[in-house]
């Protein structure tokens, strides 16, 4: 595969991805995958699981070398997974800090995002003293401390409770808001996707079957009738049907 490092503008896309496709053995995964995200737009994928939602995110990341075709990538990006990944032999903030170079400054900016995310008071906690929620939290922290221009997010709320994953919604609303990255959103939530993005994505075995941009204003409702249309639509193409709890 070739991937190519770039500095986004105003007019180039942050990502841009031609032809990416994965086998794993006799499976194909990805078939031929393009898609162009633009600076600053948060886009969330649906689909199936197993329909390469995931093993796009992680391609966008670098971290599968055996995926071909093409893509062009930021070289300040930063991932969050489901799982925090938390160094548990290291206190909080130092955990934001990993991988940075430990000076005072450094130490000053993971402070400040730790801030950023209501958690300035548990810098020197260990991560084991940690909600789920809190976790998370310092994850996102850990990321944007990165500045990146591209964010991509793994269903990074999908072990929470649903009045943290609420919380969680609202707070990376204001978090991207000021940081401006591109966002890639894997989650398997219509609703989450919808509250969350600008366009969503649907991936089908490997491509893409649909792409709708979402125009409903922000703060969205689930209540709303375009809401529920959109959310009608993708079911729909997820087949799953106008189920009242399906995700």
């Amino acid at each position: 595969m070739g991937t190519d490092l770039i500095e986004p503008t105003r007019t180039n896309p942050v990502v841009v991805a031609r032809g990416v496709r994965r086998v794993f053995g006799e499976q194909l995964v990805l078939d031929g995958l393009d898609l162009d995200i633009a600076p600053g737009e948060f886009v969330a994928l649906l689909g199936r699981s197993g329909s390469g939602k995931s093993t796009f995110l992680r391609a966008l990341g670098a971290l599968d070398a055996e995926v071909e075709g093409h893509l062009r990538v930021p070289a300040q990006q930063a991932i969050v997974f489901q799982d925090p990944r938390l160094l548990p032999w290291q206190k909080v903030l130092t955990n934001v800090n990993i991988g940075r170079p430990d000076n005072a400054q450094t130490r000053a900016d993971a402070l400040a995002a730790l801030d950023e995310v209501q958690l300035a008071s548990k810098a020197k906690a260990w991560p084991r003293t940690l909600s789920g929620g809190e976790a998370q939290r310092v994850a996102l922290a850990r990321a944007l401390v990165r500045e990146p221009e591209l964010l991509l997010l793994d269903e990074p709320f999908g072990a929470l409770d649903a009045l943290t994953r609420i919380k969680m919604h609202g707070l990376l609303q204001q978090l991207v808001a000021k940081y401006r990255p591109a966002v890639l959103l894997v989650t398997h939530d219509v609703d989450e996707a919808i509250l969350l993005a600008d366009r969503v994505i649907v991936l089908t075995d490997g491509a893409i079957s649909l792409s709708s941009p979402v125009e409903i204003p922000k703060p969205r409702s689930r209540d709303s009738r375009e809401f529920n249309e959109l959310r009608r639509h993708l079911l729909t193409e997820l087949g799953v049907g106008d189920e009242p709890d399906a995700q």
